[in-house]
């Protein structure tokens, strides 16, 4: 029986957003993936049960001859192998072509981060003698405290955080629940920017803009980036460079890395392991001091 892909792709997004739970930026990055595919093929109604292995190759080469990285065409591949493992397993196919197709090696990277001398001239930096200054201190703190995505600090209410137990309630990728806690600092700024907020229902925005609005990621991802360049040096100059730096200096400071990993919200243990290898005169002070024959 003949299967188009242009219908089969619309049954793997249903599939993605309603069983997978994936966020919708986690979406697209699939359907683009697979869209570019489909252009390749060159036919909408392109019978899946007549892609071959070589076909794909030949895709994943195109890729490489337009210069694409090797991340990016490994991405490729792994969302062309979702797909065909969800059309086997629902048994609309019965064999997977893409099956042993290798990806690139990946060099992976170690995670820039800001020396813990720094992050106070960090957190001194916005002016928290006004309303903006106070909220944009409120969320550097924040993000430091927690190691929180910036999806997850746009996302958060009122009703999120519980200033008695220094804990804050976060969704995660997938929309995966997590309780995370929070230090001192932050409850004192966090208490300072709302204690005047007129509307502070439970299900209102806990960052808001001077409009009242929800904070959008793109305002966030300026204001931080423009604290840290005053601090710091470097690309990669956002939020995401104080998760790095939560993670960094907890591991620094003796927290077990199955601690770090469910503080960060990862769901595999090797995508915190990497902060392990930051500080390798660390690492290998304690090899010294805890090996029989260090």
């Amino acid at each position: 029986m003949m299967i188009e892909m242009y219908e089969s792709l619309n049954d793997f997004y249903l599939f993605l957003k309603k069983e997978r739970n994936f966020s919708n930026n986690t979406i697209k990055s699939y359907m683009t993936d697979l869209n570019k595919f489909k252009k390749f093929l060159n036919d909408d109604n392109y019978d899946i049960n007549k892609i071959t292995r070589k076909q794909i190759r030949a895709f994943l080469s195109s890729e490489f001859d337009k210069k694409f990285s090797d991340r990016t065409i490994a991405r490729r591949l792994a969302s062309i192998k979702s797909y065909f493992k969800f059309m086997v397993k629902s048994e609309q196919i019965y064999s997977n072509p893409s099956e042993n197709i290798r990806s690139p090696k990946i060099a992976r990277s170690l995670p820039n981060f800001i020396d813990q001398k720094i992050i106070d001239l960090l957190m001194d930096s916005p002016n928290d003698n006004t309303a903006i200054g106070l909220r944009d201190k409120a969320m550097l703190e924040l993000f430091y405290s927690t190691g929180m995505r910036l999806s997850e600090l746009v996302s958060l209410n009122h009703g999120s955080v519980d200033y008695k137990n220094n804990l804050i309630r976060l969704f995660g990728k997938g929309s995966k629940e997590r309780l995370v806690p929070f230090g001192n600092r932050a409850k004192l700024y966090l208490e300072k920017y709302t204690i005047s907020r007129k509307n502070k229902d439970f299900n209102k925005p806990l960052f808001i803009t001077k409009r009242e609005k929800r904070i959008s990621k793109r305002t966030v991802q300026r204001r931080i980036s423009m604290y840290i360049k005053l601090v710091a040096n470097g690309n990669q100059l956002g939020p995401h460079l104080l998760r790095h730096s939560f993670a960094t200096h907890l591991i620094e400071n003796g927290a077990g890395i199955r601690t770090v990993k469910d503080l960060l919200g990862h769901s595999n243990l090797s995508s915190t392991q990497v902060y392990t290898h930051i500080q390798p005169e660390k690492i290998k002070q304690t090899y010294k001091q805890a090996h029989p024959r260090g």
